[in-house]
């Protein structure tokens, strides 16, 4: 799992604990990698849905397979080979994740 996550967060400074992987990691490498794929809206969308009211804080999957090759899928349900549970927490979420994943118009990003 630790492998997987350092793939997406390499800055991430993860430890097991509560029978998960926590730990601070800054979102630059994984804002990089949705950009590169091209899935700017996926990824602004998942975030989006995550929100969770009354709180600054949003929480979205990623399939660990894929994670472990350096690469972003965004998933909706448990796989086979396993999820990672994403767990962000930002004063401003809104604005965390314009920054993150921006919106876009006919695929290119739009500079606010």
């Amino acid at each position: 799992m630790k492998a997987a996550l350092l793939g997406i967060f390499p800055t991430g400074e993860f430890e097991l604990a509560e029978g998960e992987m926590k730990g601070p990691a800054d979102l630059d490498r994984f804002s990089e990698l949705i950009r590169r794929q091209k899935i700017l809206d996926t990824a602004r969308s998942q975030m989006q849905k995550g929100v969770r009211k009354g709180k600054n804080r949003t929480v979205f999957s990623l399939n660990k397979q894929v994670a472990t090759v350096g690469k972003i899928s965004f998933v909706d349900y448990r796989t086979v080979l396993g999820t990672i549970s994403v767990s962000v927490e930002a004063d401003d979420i809104d604005a965390f994740i314009d920054r993150v994943a921006p919106m876009t118009v006919n695929g290119e990003e739009v500079k606010q």
